[in-house]
């Protein structure tokens, strides 16, 4: 699942006539090049959330025969990035999905992640598997992080005033059974990772390679000359 809802608000003037996933880095759609990497890792189908632009990012992304794709419409409310995911698993089935966010890039240095995280991803031990960025690596990213990370990848919310190793990507492998006893309507999908946390079940696979936030114009920028280095 992608999810490309969200109003992109940081974004300015950029977002007032197009949607956020659909603002250029070097020369393409940030959604493209989201799709690109699926499509890189062989996968065949991906369900995209709708909301700001819904028209425009239909018409766009009707555009592409390289994999199948399916909308869960949000015109008639946002649901944030955890309602986004519960309203769209009858388009995702009983297995576990990917979900990305719509305004991230990365490159991969050391084989493909989204491989990675599938031959990492152990149903019976986790509830969920994030990507994990080092802070120190991350283009457009100038927060204090997001968790620490055990030895085993076990994960762990950074405490008040700490700063964390690790910031969550936005790419990731989740269990649909994480949504069985979740908020109805609009919720982040923080809950669900505080959720797996507490049941010691939420892990982090390190990436191996470079991250780029595009949430605010001079993250454009910046991932802009990443990709040209």
């Amino acid at each position: 699942m992608i999810l490309a809802a969200g109003l992109g608000r940081r974004m300015g003037a950029l977002t007032q006539a197009l949607p956020k996933p659909l603002l250029q880095v070097g020369g393409r759609a940030i959604i493209d090049r989201v799709l690109d990497r699926l499509v890189e890792a062989g996968v065949g189908r991906a369900v995209i959330n709708l909301h700001h632009g819904a028209a425009l990012l239909r018409e766009h992304l009707l555009g592409r025969d390289d994999l199948a794709l399916q909308f869960s419409d949000e015109s008639g409310g946002l649901l944030d990035t955890g309602g986004g995911v519960a309203n769209a698993l009858p388009l995702l089935g009983e297995r576990p999905f990917y979900v990305i966010n719509g305004d991230v890039l990365w490159i991969d240095r050391l084989g493909n992640s989204l491989h990675a995280l599938a031959a990492r991803f152990a149903p019976a031990q986790m509830d969920a598997l994030l990507l994990m960025q080092p802070t120190v690596g991350a283009t457009g990213y100038n927060g204090i992080g997001d968790f620490v990370m055990g030895p085993d990848g076990l994960l762990f919310r950074r405490k008040e005033r700490q700063v964390a190793p690790f910031i969550h990507t936005g790419v990731q492998i989740l269990q649909p059974e994480l949504f069985t006893e979740c908020p109805s309507g609009r919720f982040s999908l923080n809950h669900i990772y505080d959720r797996a946390a507490a049941r010691e079940r939420l892990f982090g696979l390190r990436h191996e390679g470079e991250w780029m936030e595009l949430n605010r114009p001079e993250g454009l920028a910046a991932a802009a000359r990443a990709l040209l280095d």
